[in-house]
């Protein structure tokens, strides 16, 4: 979502996050990512998180075949070239200035007969939700975009307009700060949360949310 770095941001063990290209190998293929920290900060580089979200989703816990995925924040775009990859329609967004670069990550890492399958779309949370359907999602991604807490409102009511009542939303975070506990609790205000995995190594949460059903209750 932001386009500026983390803040107290310890640059010397950060380093990797400065090399032009990250290299993964996902779904079966060798995927090289282009990474530009000076131009476009946190959007530009490929941060743990989305490693291990992209790990999650090769155990197949989710069903990705055929489905209609949407990627939110997805700055270099691994995740969502990833859920193509494994076989969803995937929406990957970003806010305007990172869509050229995460574009170019898209068309670099799928192969021509994947192309189709995934589209780069300019989301800012909370403006311009009309231009995308309402319960239009059967799966939301988001991967490290639990950071910025003047955002959490946006996203928030970003994620109620794209989930229909059995919408699964994954959710891959580094909790740094007591405020990124905070918007958890405002999404299980409205969601039903679960941690499904944890990954020690890199001290990475995956939470899987979906829609509360509220039946009788204001």
């Amino acid at each position: 979502m932001a386009l500026v770095p983390y803040e107290e941001n310890p640059l010397p063990a950060l380093s990797k996050l400065h090399n032009s290209t990250a290299q993964f190998r996902f779904a079966d293929r060798d995927l090289s990512l282009f990474q530009d920290w000076r131009k476009l900060g946190v959007a530009a580089v490929v941060w743990d998180a989305a490693v291990v979200m992209c790990m999650y989703l090769e155990l197949g816990k989710v069903d990705l075949k055929g489905k209609r995925v949407i990627e939110l924040g997805a700055g270099t775009g691994l995740v969502g070239i990833v859920a193509a990859l494994l076989g969803a329609d995937v929406t990957i967004t970003d806010r305007a200035p990172a869509l050229d670069f995460l574009s170019a990550n898209v068309k670099a890492n799928l192969p021509p007969d994947s192309q189709d399958s995934a589209v780069v779309s300019e989301l800012t949370w909370g403006e311009g939700l009309e231009r995308y359907p309402a319960g239009g999602f059967d799966l939301v991604l988001g991967a490290d975009i639990v950071y910025l807490e003047d955002t959490f409102e946006s996203l928030l009511q970003t994620l109620l307009h794209l989930c229909h009542d059995t919408t699964v939303v994954l959710l891959s975070c580094k909790i740094r700060y007591e405020r990124d506990t905070r918007f958890l609790g405002m999404l299980k205000e409205v969601f039903v949360v679960e941690e499904v995995r944890f990954d020690q190594e890199r001290d990475i949460h995956v939470y899987k949310a979906s829609k509360r059903q509220i039946k009788g209750e204001l």
